[in-house]
């Protein structure tokens, strides 16, 4: 394995907490199967395929170059056909046309305006593809300055914003990163809290069915509490693939497309 990470035993031990968090689960939320969503940020390409290999299907990337490189991996393409690729970092709309175009995109986790969802309806429907795209609506739940994410009072007009005019588009459901440093032994992650009631104020207002609409929340220190509060996507990396090494040049060029703690 890279960098004598088994990444093997991370990924069986992440899906038996996964499991165990499940089964702690009210009854109203067991029917709610999360997905993992490996976080391969600052990773090379080898533990991609390591952990593709080792079953993983679902990869999320915080930075376009990151993700136009690893996708466009030919060795990868052939032995990982059935990679789901996720882009949960922040998209500048002049990057949209080069991330709608990679393949077996699977979602874009991160629409935060309505220019950026009309940018990414406009490359789909360019690409004609015959499925619409998966996106979520990232929440700034936690009102950080350095976070992207419209505020919880923007959630609905967003999402209605997708859903009435934006057809190439499907609404998936919420994401949000929420304060990274929360006090579990204090109570329930707040901003997962308040992501929650921004779900169902939203299935309400525009007769979405709950049971299908998600919830991405949860990183590496909290997918534990996160599916036990109802996530359905959880975002998991340095779990998986060891510390993230900063590379001040990797900062510089790339920094800005997203926040420094939302990566896993």
């Amino acid at each position: 394995m890279a960098d004598n990470i088994d990444i093997c035993r991370n990924l069986k031990s992440v899906l038996e907490r996964m499991a165990v968090a499940c089964s702690a689960r009210p009854k109203e939320l067991q029917h709610i199967q999360p997905r993992l969503v490996a976080v391969t940020k600052t990773k090379p390409v080898s533990m991609v395929k390591d952990a593709y290999a080792c079953g993983q299907r679902h990869f999320g990337e915080n930075y376009v170059n990151e993700l136009l490189e690893k996708s466009a991996d030919q060795e990868l393409i052939e032995k990982c056909p059935e990679i789901h690729w996720h882009f949960i970092g922040h998209l500048q709309r002049n990057k949209v046309n080069k991330v709608l175009a990679v393949p077996n995109l699977y979602m874009v986790e991160t629409i935060d305006s309505e220019k950026l969802a009309s940018a990414c309806n406009a490359a789909w429907e360019r690409l004609e593809n015959p499925h619409r795209l998966k996106v979520m609506v990232q929440i700034n739940t936690s009102e950080e300055k350095n976070k992207h994410g419209v505020r919880a009072k923007e959630a609905l007009d967003l999402a209605a914003f997708v859903r009435n005019h934006c057809p190439q588009l499907e609404l998936a459901g919420f994401m949000t990163i929420g304060a990274f440093d929360h006090d579990l032994s204090k109570g329930p992650n707040p901003d997962f809290q308040n992501l929650i009631k921004i779900k169902d104020t939203v299935c309400s207002a525009l007769k979405l069915d709950p049971l299908t609409t998600e919830l991405s929340m949860g990183m590496s220190n909290d997918f534990e509490h996160a599916i036990i509060n109802g996530s359905s996507n959880v975002r998991v990396g340095s779990t998986l693939f060891g510390a993230r090494v900063v590379k001040k040049a990797l900062e510089t060029t790339q920094g800005n497309e997203t926040s420094e703690k939302s990566t896993n």
